[in-house]
């Protein structure tokens, strides 16, 4: 080898990828080479050191290819027929090198039998019968070799042509799947080769049995690592008039020497463990056993992941009739393992075992076990397969990336999902197969010194910076199939799937119409149509319904009106059905579907607003969507949609959108016990307060334009000045004015008008929200007095004509929309009214509660019940409110505690204040927020206001069970809220007739 002084070395060799150019530039003058290392200065585009840096290691295949050279020379005429092929930039050097380049576990085979180096050059696909054929040729005529050595020498042989179709395609990734696929042939043949010799070793007594060999996992896949275990389960079945004991021992001994034959190690290398610990009882069961056997360990004792390794399972050596009949008995029992109690949950719970394992020091490294990694995407693809396979026969593939593949095509997984999670298996998958080939050791650890990242980022085809780029891709490839796995892997759907009956999963119209009845659909012929408009066709939209509504049909069952919750669910389904968003969600996001069907099952209330904005099922897809917005938000979106619109009409409109999601949002919290009374009552008022700001803006801009001449504030009375509203409530409100300096009183009197007026008209018309009836007959004369007056106004009325009923009805007057500095005064002017100093005098208490007892004989509806009307009964509404609100009329000017325009609020504070016995006030809260619940089920369930107990018993059992009781609990309800009712009533008679 010659020697050059530093400065002789050729600049370019250092840029072609050398990490040691010297040592680079003295091998390419390595005699071994003459006649191939090109021009002199090695860099023209023909020239082998060109050729060099296309390698992943550029450096290694120089080494190689010397001495590989050098061997060659030791062939009669091998080296001639080598310089002839590799002098040009051919096919063959190209292979040659890149095999060189990505394996020194195969430069040193190709070293010691040089003749091989046409299964590189002239590498080509083969059939797997072809490779068994060469491997069993192979060991009957070994020549000098024993038949072990020969099956080795074989085996490398092969697998070079294997690798370097795969190093030289243009695309690793894509090429993957064909490598894997010959690889488990190869191994496959391996096996066969191996049980021929084991055979020709045991002799005559080896034709007592007929021995095959099942793969399992990735050989049985088609999906084998370049070094992997083979998992393996052997079969035998006695020959003709043996008796079965007998052909097992052979067979047990056959498979032993099967075993040993691949795992030793020899002179001419290994080739890989053979694992049988995938058998019935693991290693502690029997090696061989025969197909009844097995049978009858799988049907009575099998675990949840024997059912899912066997998904892989397939005959690959030996006798074939009994591996077939083997796979022919456990498959039926592999399409029914989902139906097993707890599947899911089992195996979810062994993905994360899997995980827990990992020794910490290797966990950030692993390419196969680790968060992210391959283990991920197959239990992934394994658990959709085995739950949605039990009723789809073209899920029922054994390998990873047709698992995917189908799985799309069938709509089980999104097209995007699985594009991404087929692209990280890929890649994934490259790395493990370079890592695990330069060395052909078995590893799925990503490698830390740099050469080693260096070579297999220039692998895979990075060239810039590749040992920072190949980890880069690796980290962004975990973190995608990790999100995936933890979305798809334990969605709720496969549990309630896996659950179903096979008749029912399966959702025929004969299954489905005799389902239908069973959960109790009052309409079933209606509930099949329905089915068949959803699930009809051979579209992706189809295909998912299918998925989804034999689940879903039990969901919408939990309720009491299942129809109402299918007929809706069609409307939503026909209306979002085409957008790529909605199936996906309901397939994917957590428990978005169940949350749908038990929605739109619940409530017609909040059934008819999704109806109306079919888009807001985006809220059921994360449980953090679902919680109600702050006023301050819904305040900044009405106006930023109400902003966009040119006119008042359409501005307002806007706002009203927004409305109803925020309605459908709350809802949706309601029902699922995400907010309690108070929460709820607080929601509403904030929503309806920022509705009405937003209109009063708007109108006010409409009718003042850029000079307003008055002030303008609306201020809420009873339920939403008290922060109570639910969903059945108007907006009792009243509306006050304050002419701007200079204005005439008479113009600005007039312009309040209008604007009040144009607020009104504009909520009341029909629209995409429910209508919001506002209503001013609270205001001083009631209906006879004007709409809107001066704050002067008021301030001399109530100086002047003020009635009892009017202070009465100010203790829950909060501005809820206008001017801040008019709606601070006009609380000074209000507060000695509503609270005044030293209280009632006797002739007021006596005028309150006679205004009670005519309201009671007067008010109450034709027909309705005093013990179960909600507002105006007994122990009613009306009883809890007049109550409080006689307490905080003769004690607020006191006790400032009692200030609050909130009913519980002001009981609470009025039992600290030993003011009401805490047994009364604990009855009369009880009855409050029990009517109150009630109502607010009422309207949820049935779409629109109720005011008394539901006699019907749909009804009933429809508002308890949003109340969270039991299905068919509607006549306890009513029994309940009698008997609270009843205590309330005693309660109230004692504190406001007797107090």
């Amino acid at each position: 080898m010659s020697s050059r002084a530093p400065e002789s070395v050729p600049a370019g060799i250092a840029r072609l990828g050398f990490t040691d150019p010297r040592r680079a530039n003295d091998l390419l003058d390595d005699p071994a080479l003459g006649g191939i290392a090109g021009s002199p200065d090695r860099i023209d585009a023909g020239g082998l050191s060109e050729g060099l840096s296309r390698a992943a290691d550029p450096d290694g295949a120089l080494l190689g290819l010397v001495r590989f050279m050098e061997a060659a020379a030791d062939v009669p005429g091998l080296r001639e027929a080598v310089v002839t092929a590799l002098h040009d930039d051919s096919l063959a050097r190209r292979r040659l090198l890149a095999v060189l380049g990505a394996s020194s576990a195969l430069g040193d085979h190709l070293v010691a039998h040089p003749e091989h180096w046409t299964a590189v050059t002239e590498a080509a696909p083969v059939a797997a019968s072809e490779r068994v054929a060469r491997l069993v040729a192979a060991v009957a005529d070994p020549g000098e070799q024993t038949p072990a050595d020969a099956l080795r020498v074989g085996y490398r042989e092969q697998l070079l042509g294997i690798a370097a179709l795969d190093t030289t395609a243009e695309d690793p990734l894509e090429v993957l799947p064909a490598t894997a696929a010959a690889l488990a042939d190869l191994a496959a043949a391996a096996l066969e080769a191996a049980l021929r010799i084991a055979r020709d070793e045991v002799g005559e007594e080896a034709a007592r049995t007929r021995l095959a060999v099942v793969a399992m996992g990735k050989t049985g896949g088609r999906e084998l690592n370049y070094i992997s275990d083979v998992d393996v389960i052997f079969v035998a079945e006695p020959a003709d008039g043996v008796p079965e004991e007998e052909a097992v021992a052979v067979a047990t001994d056959l498979a032993t020497r099967l075993m040993r034959l691949c795992s030793a190690s020899t002179g001419a290398g290994s080739l890989w463990q053979v694992d049988p610990a995938l058998r019935p009882e693991g290693k502690n069961g029997p090696l061989v056993r025969t197909v009844a056997s097995h049978r009858a360990y799988y049907e009575r004792w099998a675990k949840t992941w024997e059912f899912q390794a066997l998904l892989k399972a397939r005959p690959v050596a030996g006798d074939t009739e009994v591996g077939q009949a083997y796979c022919d008995a456990v498959q039926p029992m592999v399409w029914q393992a989902s139906s097993r109690e707890n599947f899911v949950a089992d195996v979810q719970a062994m993905r994360r075992r899997v995980e827990e394992h990992i020794p910490k020091a290797e966990a950030e490294r692993q390419i196969k076990l680790g968060a992210g990694g391959l283990r991920d995407v197959e239990f992934s693809v394994q658990l959709l397969q085995l739950v949605h396979g039990r009723a789809d026969e073209s899920l029922r593939t054994a390998t990873t990336l047709e698992g995917l593949e189908v799985l799309s095509a069938g709509g089980y997984i999104g097209r995007e999902d699985a594009a991404t999670l087929g692209a990280a298996y890929r890649y994934l998958r490259a790395l493990e197969h370079r890592i695990q080939l330069f060395r052909l050791r078995r590893t799925h650890l990503m490698p830390t010194a740099e050469g080693d990242l260096r070579r297999l980022g220039r692998s895979l085809g990075h060239r810039s910076s590749p040992a920072d780029a190949v980890q880069e891709q690796w980290r962004a490839r975990r973190r995608e199939v990790r999100r995936l796995h933890e979305r798809i892997f334990y969605r709720p759907l496969l549990s309630a799937v896996a659950r179903l009956s096979d008749q029912d999963v399966r959702l025929t119209p004969e299954a489905a119409r005799e389902r239908l009845s069973a959960l109790g659909f009052r309409d079933p012929a209606g509930a099949l149509r329905h089915l068949e408009a959803l699930t009809g066709g051979v579209s992706r939209r189809s295909a998912i319904q299918r998925q989804l509504l034999p689940v879903m049909l039990g969901w919408f069952a939990d309720e009491a009106d299942p129809d109402a919750g299918l007929l809706a669910f069609r409307k939503i389904s026909d209306e979002l059905g085409s957008t790529h968003w909605y199936l996906r969600l309901l397939r994917d996001e957590g428990s978005a579907a169940e949350r749908l069907a038990h929605t739109l099952a619940r409530s017609r209330y909040a059934a008819a607003l999704l109806e109306q904005a079919p888009e807001c099922v985006q809220f059921l897809g994360d449980r953090g969507t679902m919680t109600p917005r702050t006023r301050e938000e819904v305040l900044r979106r009405m106006r930023s949609a109400a902003g966009r619109k040119d006119d008042a009409e359409a501005a307002v409109l806007a706002a009203r959108t927004i409305r109803r999601s925020e309605l459908f949002r709350i809802a949706v919290a309601d029902l699922a016990g995400l907010v309690t009374l108070a929460e709820l009552g607080q929601a509403m008022t904030d929503l309806t307060a920022a509705l009405l700001e937003v209109t009063l803006e708007v109108c006010l801009r409409e009718v003042a334009g850029d000079e307003p001449l008055t002030r303008v504030l609306v201020v809420g009375m009873g339920r939403l000045g008290g922060g109570e509203q639910g969903y059945g409530s108007d907006a009792d409100v009243l509306f006050v004015h304050d002419p701007v300096p200079g204005a005439d009183e008479s113009a600005a009197q007039g312009q309040a008008l209008e604007v009040v007026k144009r607020l009104i008209a504009l909520l009341g018309r029909n629209g995409p929200d429910p209508v919001l009836d506002v209503d001013a007959s609270l205001r001083p004369e009631g209906k006879n007095g004007p709409l809107v007056r001066s704050l002067a106004s008021y301030r001399e009325y109530y100086a002047r004509w003020s009635l009892v009923w009017e202070a009465q009805a100010l203790l829950r007057a909060t501005p809820v929309a206008g001017d801040p500095d008019l709606a601070e005064r006009f609380l000074a002017l209000v507060a000695p009214i509503r609270w005044p100093e030293g209280g009632l005098t006797p002739p007021q208490v006596r005028e309150i509660r006679t205004l009670k007892a005519r309201m009671e004989s007067e008010r109450l509806p034709r027909g309705a019940d005093r013990k179960t009307h909600f507002k105006l009964g007994h122990g009613g509404l009306s009883d809890v409110e007049w109550a409080v609100q006689l307490l905080q009329l003769c004690h607020a000017g006191e006790h400032p505690a009692l200030r609050t325009p909130s009913t519980l609020g002001a009981l609470a504070a009025a039992e600290d204040l030993g003011l009401v016995e805490a047994e009364h006030a604990a009855s009369l809260a009880a009855a409050w927020r029990l009517a109150s619940a009630m109502r607010n089920a009422g309207v949820l369930f049935r779409g629109k206001g109720v005011d008394a107990v539901p006699t019907n018993d749909r009804d009933a059992d429809g508002v308890s069970r949003i109340l969270g009781m039991e299905s068919h609990t509607g006549e306890a309800l009513g029994e309940r809220y009698r008997r609270v009712a009843r205590r309330a009533r005693a309660a109230f008679e004692a504190e406001f007739f007797d107090g």
